[in-house]
């Protein structure tokens, strides 16, 4: 029995107010026949709402709770739009639609599971590891209602990365599903802390708890515990430029609130938009726009799930389905633009956002040419909300990520925390006193020395350089240390380096960015072989290389060029300078 048979026979439509297709259709057909319109439903006067913008968190707030139980009374009282919460579709015509009645009606019975038959409590940390399909939207559900702090893991990973992450964190209990577990099982033996393994699955496997069949059992009935604003709720494990990758925590607040400007203000969401967001589930943007700012916002999210990122299906999907709203990496519009414009038709979309890394003017243009929509451009960190973005009603700089968000006071700083002058290169950092913004992420947990380390005078340091103008616009100059932004992935040198000096053909290396035209930079590796090899084929030894990478690493990280080399620049002390080889692939570039 396939999967989403199984899933179908578990999830039966029990609810009173479960969505009738019709309606929902009807729904639909309100949403292509509405006026596109490039005026923002929420975003007037840029200036003025800087001005007024004043969220505060109350002392208590879990977002399960005081959002989603909120859209769920407003459902069952008529007083919310027909469109679903939740709309997943796949490759082979398979459907979930889910209204927020029944998204709370599935994540109580999963968080029935974590607490009664799991035994696990607030504050234990569970590990998720799902591609896009609904039960992920489950698991982020069921852990704001039982306080568990919800980790994310991209499907990528391999058994070291899992091993690393599972032994950091000390997470107690793990949920992914039938690609994944073999690898969990090589590591699990070695991770005390991990008691609970959850397998999305139709079939049985040893030692595993089956996550559907579970459900099935637990009563629909939970109380939503008391979660304090400032109690952690979720880890990303984010990549640095030494060391392993850091755990980046999150409270109660900072997300469940604080991503109010994205949903409201940057993406400009209401109950009657449709959301498509393509992030990856084990990046800090999919809860930022696949969980969290659509849904503050009553909006649904739509998840088109495909194997691999397809440019005519993207875009067919874009043209059948009633989405007003899209949000995907400059390296996805880099891609897109290339289709022809003439097989395509978008009736009800109203809204293109990027962000995780700079997109070209040149992409915009063409963008605009295929859809006659804008592309607006945000900025933000993992350990961060939308901290700068272009909002609707705004005037686009090209180029530019635009000016600082409601709630944020964003500017350029020199090494001391000094502001610079308009027009100067500096550090980009967000004023944190006298107030710390509350959505701003709460440590690295268990590393106090790097949490300290990014802050400097009144201002929190993003890592990045950048340059405000005239107007106020800031604009992005690059990384302040070697951490690679490639294709939407932060990848960090230390881990690729790491991967390749396990391989007997390198002797030394050191990886840095080098420019891309469709993913605006890729990890390059230079490498110092070892005697043994130094006469091997380098094309042969170069694919090697890659293969051995992908093999021990999430394969995004594999180096897409390698440079042999005799020797790699170093300081006095023996300090590889990255730097050094950095400027010479971008200074290539430019020549």
């Amino acid at each position: 029995m396939h999967l989403t048979t199984f899933r179908k026979a578990i999830f039966k439509p029990t609810l009173k107010n479960a969505y009738n297709p019709e309606v929902l259709w009807r729904g639909q057909w309100l949403q292509m026949c509405r006026p596109k319109t490039s005026a923002p439903k929420n975003f007037g006067d840029y200036e003025n709402i800087r001005r007024t913008y004043n969220l505060k968190p109350s002392a208590r707030f879990n977002f399960a709770k005081d959002v989603l139980e909120q859209w769920e009374r407003k459902e069952k009282n008529g007083l919310k739009s027909s469109l679903p919460a939740l709309w997943w579709v796949n490759d082979i015509g398979e459907e979930v639609r889910w209204s927020f009645e029944e998204l709370g009606f599935h994540s109580r019975r999963l968080a029935n599971v974590l607490c009664q038959v799991c035994g696990l409590e607030k504050w234990d940390r569970v590990f998720l590891i799902l591609p896009q399909v609904p039960e992920w939207w489950l698991a982020n559900v069921a852990c704001l209602r039982t306080g568990t702090v919800l980790i994310p893991g991209t499907c990528q990973l391999t058994a070291r990365d899992i091993h690393h992450r599972l032994q950091a964190s000390g997470a107690k209990c793990v949920i992914t599903d039938e690609t994944v577990a073999p690898l969990l099982d090589t590591v699990a033996s070695e991770c005390p802390s991990l008691t609970i393994k959850l397998l999305l699955s139709h079939r049985t496997r040893h030692g595993w708890g089956n996550l559907t069949e579970l459900m099935g059992r637990v009563s629909d009935e939970h109380v939503c515990v008391d979660t304090k604003s400032e109690e952690p709720m979720t880890i990303f494990f984010t990549s640095g430029t030494t060391g392993s990758p850091k755990m980046t925590q999150h409270s109660h607040c900072s997300f469940g609130l604080g991503l109010t400007v994205n949903g409201r203000y940057w993406l400009d969401l209401t109950e009657r938009d449709i959301l498509w967001n393509t992030s990856d589930t084990g990046w800090a943007k999919s809860a930022w726009s696949s969980v969290f700012a659509p849904w503050i916002q009553g909006a649904c999210v739509f998840v088109r799930h495909m194997p691999r990122f397809d440019t005519t299906t993207v875009l067919k999907t874009l043209c059948s389905y009633p989405i007003t709203t899209f949000c995907t990496a400059p390296t996805a519009y880099r891609m897109l633009v290339h289709e022809d414009r003439s097989r395509f038709k978008f009736q009800a979309l109203e809204h293109c956002l990027c962000a995780g890394e700079p997109i070209n003017p040149e992409v915009m243009w063409k963008w605009k040419e295929l859809t006659g929509l804008d592309i607006y451009e945000g900025y933000g960190q993992t350990e961060t909300v939308l901290i700068a973005g272009t909002f609707k009603g705004m005037k686009i700089k090209p180029g530019s990520f635009g000016k600082a968000a409601p709630g944020y006071d964003v500017q350029v700083v020199d090494e001391d925390g000094f502001i610079v002058p308009q027009g100067q290169e500096g550090n980009l950092a967000i004023r944190v006193k006298p107030h710390r913004p509350f959505s701003l992420f709460t440590e690295y947990t268990g590393e106090p020395e790097r949490t300290a380390e990014c802050f400097r005078g009144d201002f929190y340091l993003t890592g990045d350089r950048g340059m405000m103008d005239d107007d106020g616009y800031l604009w992005f100059i690059g990384r302040t240390d070697d951490v690679i932004l490639s294709a939407g992935y932060r990848i960090g040198p230390f881990e690729v380096e790491n991967a390749l000096i396990e391989h007997p053909a390198v002797a030394e290396s050191a990886v840095v960015s080098s420019p891309d035209p469709v993913r605006g930079e890729v990890v390059k590796a230079f490498v110092v072989l070892t005697a043994d090899f130094k006469s091997r084929h380098h094309e042969e030894l170069i694919q090697e290389l890659q293969t051995h990478v992908k093999s021990v690493t999430a394969p995004y990280k594999y180096p897409r060029k390698i440079e042999f080399v005799d020797h790699l620049p170093k300081t006095v002390s023996g300090k590889i300078r990255r730097v050094e080889l950095r400027k010479k692939e971008w200074e290539q570039k430019m020549s």
